[in-house]
C-alpha cells in the first residue's frame, strides 16, 4: 500500500529534477542517485529518462555528450526556457504549500 509521504514525494519527482538540473548538469544515473538522497527512494530510469527526454524535446532542458571515466554520457542542463518552467513551477507550488503547511502544523 502506497503511503501518504510516498505519494507526496511521487508528485514532487519533475520538479526536484528540475531544480537539480538547476544547480549543476546533470545525467540520467546522477539524478537517480540525487533523487534517492534527498527522497530515500530509489527512482526508475523509466521515470527518468522518458522525462528528460520530454524536457529537452521542448526546448526546457539541453542534452550535451560528454567524456566521463572514458565513457561517453549525456548530461542535461536547463536552458533559459526551463529556468522559466522550473521558477513558475516553484510559484505555482509556494503557495499552497505554505497554506498546507502552515494548517497542518498550527
Amino acid at each position: 500500500m502506497v503511503t501518504v509521504i510516498e505519494s507526496f514525494v511521487h508528485g514532487l519527482e519533475r520538479p526536484i529534477i528540475l531544480w537539480l538540473l538547476y544547480q549543476k548538469p546533470m545525467h540520467g544515473y546522477g539524478l537517480i542517485k540525487e533523487l534517492k538522497g534527498l527522497t530515500g527512494k530509489k527512482q526508475k530510469p523509466s521515470m527518468i529518462y522518458p522525462f528528460l527526454h520530454w524536457l529537452e524535446d521542448n526546448g526546457f532542458a539541453e542534452g550535451k555528450w560528454v567524456e566521463e571515466d572514458g565513457r561517453n554520457i549525456r548530461c542535461y542542463s536547463l536552458t533559459e526556457k526551463g529556468k522559466i518552467l522550473l521558477k513558475w513551477t516553484c510559484d505555482l507550488l509556494k503557495r499552497p504549500l505554505k497554506e498546507i503547511l502552515t494548517d497542518l502544523l498550527a
